[in-house]
């Protein structure tokens, strides 16, 4: 049998810095994108990464510029829709009483302020009730539930309850509306209306989209009711930037819809005008228009961090206020609380690794489990474990007789459905989630054997067999063509972020004009080629891997520079920056 010739590395690096293979651009890609070139008015970095995308030169046009009305999916083709808007909006025409039971992350946090916000222009209010992660854990409980309907006429549940039996019959003295996107069960809840695009019986159309998407189309089918009746309902439009704060947060992926929903967002967020994130964004010293990136890692965690280790409604609230002294108040707060988060992160990542590391890194599952550790940072450190060993990983808190854990899987390994699967089979208490992501409570005496067994399900689907993750290349840039004009053009194609990663180019046989420690552990560079303007280029978390040490020790060699472009805006100048993700020796 003749194996298939591998495709030689992409300059000839087949172990980076990082360890990786380099893999360039195909020849049909090279092929697809140099004929574009010639019939579009477009640079060719810019073709090459519409090509990546799978478009044509004549649907550029369109892709560049998407909008909602081409995008936007009639909200009644999701099951229950039209019994959701009906019953909500005759809750708020009756003025009966309200109550939104949200999750405590940034999808939940926005897609109950999405409710709020649109309350509140209408006249009416809610009562808000966000469940504490330690005490209550993830999704409705019982008692909770109970609770509000002996004090309400409707709880909608948003970003939560598809698969909560129990708690939605304890509520059967209100009307309750399921918002979510998490995987349904065989069964679903006892709810007067379950929306979800992840229902075991819709079509999977709209499958990527977040729960606060989902809430937003409920709105968009409210407003549409209430135009029947000869009735105006909130702007929408101006909401959207909520929808693209939790869509990036909850790394749903930026294509079709979603992409749309973000580009608008983004362009509403900017405007400056929701006071929670604007006093989010100013406490966090963001000081341009934002982009996807400040909202995944600068405004994303900090509204996350009163769900991870504070007050689980403060992100929420944030969000929902009008007041601008509350929000300066509630920021403040969020932003303190995501330092504290980062520094119980550290200690838990450090000894996390070390057991995972102790444990095996090549199986088909890293996983580690350890005494008192904050549940509120489990999920974020098993990322850390994904991003390292390119495997499945999870992380688990362990209290009392039971561990709390989270998970993050690799594209194409659906951790969500091992889960689910394994906690109907009684290894785990109880779990669920989607395929990148999901959350579970294993009893402390079955820990090990159900470990084993999600990494036997887990195998079944390939992710023993994952070597070290190539790194990905659109191409060549030299510094004189990376003009800020041309990273303009280049943003044009996204946001960028899950399923829509930003192009990565090199930066060939460059000179390292200096490399320095920045903070507490990044990497400044300088780089040229001799011939064009020099680069400014930053590796976060640079020196606590090998590529600080190789740039700072470089003694006048020269490297082949890969990352990704941005505009660096300092001073009211703006400038193009790299952002470092891999280096090689150029021989």
């Amino acid at each position: 049998m003749t194996m298939p010739l591998e495709k030689p590395a992409f300059l000839n690096v087949t172990a980076s810095a990082t360890g990786r293979r380099w893999i360039g651009p195909t020849q049909e890609e090279d092929r697809l994108s140099e004929a574009m070139a010639q019939v579009v008015d477009l640079p060719a970095p810019l073709c090459r990464t519409l090509v990546k995308r799978g478009i044509s030169a004549e649907q550029a046009a369109d892709f560049l510029t998407p909008t909602l009305r081409d995008l936007m999916p009639d909200p009644r083709s999701l099951r229950d829709m039209a019994a959701a808007a009906t019953r909500f909006l005759q809750a708020v025409s009756q003025k009966q009483r309200i109550a939104i039971f949200a999750d405590y992350d940034v999808d939940g946090g926005s897609s109950a302020a999405l409710l709020l916000t649109w309350l509140r222009e209408m006249g009416r209010s809610a009562t808000l009730y966000v469940p504490d992660r330690i005490d209550e854990g993830y999704g409705p409980n019982d008692e909770a539930m109970a609770a509000l309907a002996r004090d309400h006429d409707l709880i909608i549940c948003v970003d939560c309850g598809t698969l909560s039996h129990s708690p939605i019959a304890a509520a059967a003295a209100a009307d309750v509306i399921v918002l979510d996107h998490h995987l349904g069960g065989e069964t679903l809840p006892p709810a007067l209306a379950v929306v979800n695009p992840n229902r075991q019986d819709e079509s999977g159309d709209l499958a990527h989209l977040c729960a606060a998407a989902v809430v937003f189309l409920m709105l968009v089918e409210t407003n549409r009711q209430m135009r029947n009746t000869g009735h105006k309902g909130p702007d929408l439009m101006a909401m959207l930037d909520l929808v693209a704060l939790a869509t990036v947060a909850d790394v749903a992926p930026l294509t079709g819809l979603n992409r749309a929903f973000v580009r608008q967002g983004l362009t509403v967020m900017a405007r400056r005008q929701r006071i929670g994130l604007t006093a989010l964004a100013d406490v966090a010293g963001l000081d341009q228009a934002p982009t996807g990136y400040h909202l995944g890692f600068l405004l994303g965690p900090r509204v996350n961090a009163g769900g991870r280790i504070g007050k689980a409604d403060l992100g929420a609230r944030l969000l929902a206020t009008a007041d601008r002294h509350e929000a300066e108040g509630l920021a403040a707060r969020l932003d303190a609380l995501n330092t504290e988060r980062r520094e119980v992160e550290q200690q838990v990542r450090e000894q996390a690794m070390e057991q995972a590391e102790a444990r095996g890194l090549d199986g088909p599952l890293v996983w580690a489990a350890g005494e008192g550790w904050h549940p509120g940072v489990v999920g974020i450190v098993a990322a850390r474990l994904k991003e390292a060993t390119n495997r499945p990983a999870i992380v688990i808190g362990l209290d009392g007789n039971e561990g709390k854990g989270s998970g993050r899987s690799v594209t194409g390994i659906d951790l969500g459905a091992v889960i689910q699967r394994a906690a109907t089979e009684g290894f785990l208490i109880k779990g669920g989630g989607h395929k990148m992501a999901a959350g579970l409570t294993v009893a402390r005496d079955q820990l090990e054997a159900a470990m084993d067994h999600l990494g036997a399900l887990l195998e079944k689907q390939g992710a023993a067999h994952i070597g070290p993750a190539d790194l990905r290349l659109d191409g060549v840039l030299m510094p004189a063509a990376a003009t800020v004009d041309l990273v303009q053009q280049i943003e044009a194609a996204g946001p960028f972020g899950a399923g829509a990663p930003a192009p990565r180019f090199v930066f060939p046989d460059c000179q390292i004009k200096f490399a320095k420690q920045v903070g507490a552990n990044h990497l400044k560079v300088s780089f040229s080629d001799g011939i064009g303007p020099r680069i400014d280029a930053i590796c976060f978390g640079g020196m606590d891997g090998p590529i600080g040490p190789m740039l700072v020790g470089h003694n006048g060699a020269r490297f082949h520079l890969a990352g990704r472009l941005e505009i660096n805006t300092w001073q009211g100048r703006q400038s193009v920056q790299l952002r470092l993700e891999d280096a090689a020796p150029a021989h």
